[in-house]
């Protein structure tokens, strides 16, 4: 069998559909491990619905990097010649006739690379094989204890505020410790300072402080000062050490105030006091035996009993262990290595110059004859020996660390820096969260001021809120008062609230505007205008639930635009409706009313209809009885009761349940089928009598009847009806002897409730009739 080229086998498999490449099935694509997503994020708890939790940047070496400023650095003005201690790193007082013959002395020049010492030094990496240092220009040595001070000072702007926990000063080898000093610290800046620690084996004298004073809860903001030993190569003060609300430090603000800082300021005071001074026994405290290990400015030691209660604080899970520092202050640094005491000799010192390719002076003995002057001295004849100016005692120190946070009240995992324009560096700003804002997270952002801004802590994130607006306002304010009231629940008061609503939380209209039921109080059209008429509105505002407008008397509707029913329109604006008067229907014609001597009329339903009469005092005295009466029922018509037939007393019906009519009958149907000479009786109830034809009536209250003539019913005069109650004035002489009768001088009038007032006025005025 031929084989198949493998050219042929390249041409075949390049024929084949390119479809079939392009899209992998799943199972291939699932061979590979999915995208990572974004890392939590600290400050909420992804196990928890993704609530809120406190949250921190990372512990750092606060000065790494920083710019330190320096009072006084050697050969800034020149050349000048410095010396170090003795070899073994003794650090004996130099005495100012005779200085120690096995001093080594070297020359510091800023202009030469190899041999400066600038403040840049102290905040670069931390190398133990090449060690780097600042030195200050030599300082005189002091005539007395009482001398000025040297105050050289190191000053390190961290340009944010930091809650630090320990300050480090690693001292050059084989150079002078200082015997006083002090560190200071600003919150602002540098523009105000406040003492933090002193160091001095004299601290009533240089400080005026006693050496190591008792902290207590009402003091833990001062400044203690501690005796040290110029012996001491390295100090580290730690901010919280022997501080009673240590332990509690989420909710002292106290601590949390004094461990903040923006900037750390050293000042070195004294480097030795000279020996045999006569002033010692005025200022010498009695000093507590040292132990190895606790000589000069390093670490104060601790009896057995408090090595327990110190752990717990140090230690991993304490409070210097969640800020970052766990174990001792001498083990850590944040970023830079970790400086420890090397023990340095000249043929090291030597190795260390070969190795920087350093041009120095060798080592020379210091001659008795060599008298020590002050910096300023002519430096010009450092090449010759006889006039060379020697000054043994400078300040030098090879690492200057501060160890803490980014100070972001926890509310924030991050410090970033931003802002910077035109190659300027930014300004390093935490990155807030649980909406919270500020340089160091200290603020609400805005519109989140439903509760009061607080720090976080272990229990609670304490996340600023949102103030209950709904979405009609933008900005709101925080009110103490109504937080307390609510129960610390709420105290966000909206401003400007907008679309029509008003307060607190902008959950009803505005005055003029009411709520349409139809939409929910978030939707920016949920309150309507009024529109009350000008006209027949008292007043703008409308009830809010309803949109009802006050209106005027006689005046109806939602906006007040018409009358209301018995009122008609008036071209007034104060009254626009007024009511239409109710008129009296009367059985007589106002000729007949009015002259009892004209002669009967015929044609009374055209008469009555449109002559109508009202009740006065003159028609009141001129009839004999003036009673309210209530219609019970009406009968059918039925001749008069003078008719044999008829009982005289009473209208004819055998049975009371069967005279019962219809409420709703309309009586006002047409009855001119009637005899005109038939009558229609009523049962009616007598509830007043207002007037009667004195003692001889026989009017009282109770039940009676009233007969009216079936012409006149149909007629509608007067218009009776079932249920109604009526004002009846007639002539008792006039009638058919059985109960009441409506007449041709007879007053119907349907009752209304506020006449009671007016016929007591009648019943007054009554004895003036004529």
């Amino acid at each position: 069998m031929a084989r198949v080229p493998a050219v042929l086998l390249v041409a075949v498999a390049a024929s084949l559909t390119p479809l079939a490449w392009a899209a992998p099935p799943d199972n291939f694509l699932k061979m590979f491990p999915a995208i990572s997503s974004a890392p939590p994020d600290p400050c909420y708890d992804e196990q928890q619905s993704q609530q809120p939790k406190r949250c921190m940047p990372d512990f750092v070496n606060a000065a790494f990097g920083k710019p330190v400023e320096a009072s006084s650095t050697c050969g800034m003005s020149g050349p000048v010649r410095y010396c170090d201690s003795t070899p073994d790193g003794a650090a004996s007082a130099p005495s100012t006739s005779t200085p120690n013959a096995n001093a080594l002395c070297h020359i510091c020049d800023d202009t030469n690379p190899k041999r400066r010492y600038p403040a840049s030094f102290l905040t670069d990496l931390n190398n133990l094989s090449n060690v780097t240092c600042w030195r200050s220009e030599p300082q005189p040595p002091p005539a007395s204890s009482s001398a000025p001070p040297d105050n050289v000072s190191l000053t390190l702007s961290l340009g944010k505020k930091y809650e630090l926990t320990y300050v480090s000063l690693q001292f050059c080898p084989r150079a002078v410790k200082p015997d006083s000093l002090a560190i200071y610290k600003s919150m602002d800046y540098g523009k105000t300072w406040q003492p933090w620690h002193f160091y001095s084996s004299q601290c009533r004298r240089v400080y005026g402080r006693p050496n190591r004073a008792t902290i207590t809860r009402a003091n833990e903001q001062e400044a203690l000062c501690t005796d040290g030993s110029s012996m001491a190569s390295r100090i580290a003060f730690s901010t919280l050490e022997g501080r009673p609300s240590a332990a509690d430090f989420d909710y002292s603000p106290v601590l949390q105030d004094w461990v903040t800082a923006t900037d750390v300021k050293v000042v070195f005071n004294r480097l030795y006091f000279p020996k045999d001074d006569p002033d010692d026994s005025l200022f010498s405290e009695p000093q507590p035996p040292k132990k190895d290990g606790a000589a000069g400015l390093g670490p104060v030691p601790v009896s057995p009993g408090k090595a327990k209660v110190l752990s717990n604080f140090y230690g991993a899970g304490g409070v210097l262990g969640s800020l970052g520092l766990g174990g001792s202050l001498s083990g850590s640094l944040g970023g830079r290595a970790a400086p420890t005491t090397p023990s340095f000799s000249e043929e090291e010192e030597d190795e260390d110059d070969e190795d920087n390719n350093t041009q120095r002076d060798q080592p020379q003995a210091m001659e008795p004859s060599l008298k020590y002057k002050q910096h300023g001295d002519d430096m010009n004849a450092l090449g010759t020996t006889a006039t060379t100016t020697i000054s043994m005692s400078h300040y030098a120190v090879s690492d200057f660390a501060v160890g803490g946070r980014c100070k972001c009240n926890g509310h924030a995992s991050r410090c970033t820096t931003t802002g910077g324009q035109g190659g300027q560096p930014g300004q390093l700003t935490c990155e807030c969260r649980h909406n919270t804002a500020g340089r160091e997270c200290e603020r609400c952002k805005p519109f989140h001021f439903d509760r009061p801004w607080a720090r976080a802590t272990a229990k609670d994130a304490n996340e600023c809120k949102a103030c209950n607006c709904n979405g009609h306002a933008r900005k709101c304010r925080f009110n103490m008062e109504l937080w307390k009231l609510s129960g610390r629940v709420s105290g966000g008061v909206c401003l400007k609230c907008r679309h029509f609503t008003a307060g607190r939380h902008c959950h009803y209209c505005r005055e003029g505007y009411y709520r349409d039921a139809s939409k929910p109080i978030t939707n920016r059209y949920a309150c309507k205008p009024c529109d009350c008429h000008p006209i027949g509105a008292s007043g703008k505002t409308c009830n809010q639930t309803s949109g009802q407008c006050p209106c005027k008397d006689g005046v109806t509707g939602t906006t007040c635009n018409r009358c209301a029913r018995g009122y008609q329109q008036s071209r007034s604006h104060i009254a626009p409706c007024v009511k239409i008067p109710k008129v009296s229907a009367i059985q007589a014609t106002e000729g007949e009313d009015d002259d009892d001597s004209a002669p009967n009329r015929t044609d009374q339903c055209g008469k009555c209809q449109i002559s109508t009469k009202r009740l006065n005092q003159r028609k009141y005295c001129r009839r004999d009885y003036a009673v309210l009466v209530q219609v019970l029922s009406r009968e059918d018509p039925v001749p008069a009761p003078n008719d044999p037939d008829m009982d005289a007393d009473e209208p004819e019906d055998s049975d009371e349940e069967d005279d019962y009519v219809d409420p709703d009958r309309d009586d006002d149907e047409d009855d001119s089928g009637a005899d005109s000479e038939d009558w229609v009786p009523f049962r009616v109830s007598v509830d007043t009598v207002f007037k009667k034809a004195g003692v001889q009536s026989r009017l009282k209250k109770g039940p009676s009847s009233l007969w009216v003539r079936a012409t006149d019913l149909a007629c509608k005069c007067p218009k009776i009806k079932v249920n109604k109650s009526y004002l009846i004035l007639g002539n008792e002489g006039e009638g058919l002897g059985a109960g009441l009768t409506i007449t041709e001088h007879s007053i119907v009038i349907e009752w209304q409730k506020d006449w009671t007032s007016r016929l007591r006025r009648f019943q007054q005025r009554s004895r003036f009739c004529i």
